[in-house]
């Protein structure tokens, strides 16, 4: 069976913009927050949809949170599915010949 399509709504396309920004940089939750000022109450939720449909990867930091003195965190990627879709998703709602608007 394949994995459900997330639903595109205005704040998992301001998340995947932060994703095609720089493909393969592995970001933490607290970085997507920043960068696409979607509140963490929708933000992981949408992160994990898109995990469940295969656009991302994630993995914990490889750190003793007692040695660092704070919580372990969880980097987000975009795999190959993941980047040809999100390209694809804001490709269907920007117009070619402008800049992006900004809610995106």
């Amino acid at each position: 069976m394949e994995p459900k399509e997330p639903r595109l709504t205005h704040a998992s396309l301001k998340v995947l913009r932060v994703f095609l920004e720089s493909p393969t940089v592995k970001l933490s939750g607290a970085e997507i927050h920043k960068q696409s000022g979607v509140f963490t109450g929708t933000l992981y939720p949408l992160l994990l949809r898109f995990e469940a449909a295969g656009w991302l990867t994630s993995e914990w930091e490889d750190i003793d949170p007692k040695e660092a003195g704070r919580p372990r965190k969880r980097f987000y990627c975009l795999t190959s599915t993941g980047l040809a879709r999100a390209n694809a998703a804001l490709a269907s709602v920007t117009p070619s010949s402008a800049e992006a608007p900004s809610w995106i």
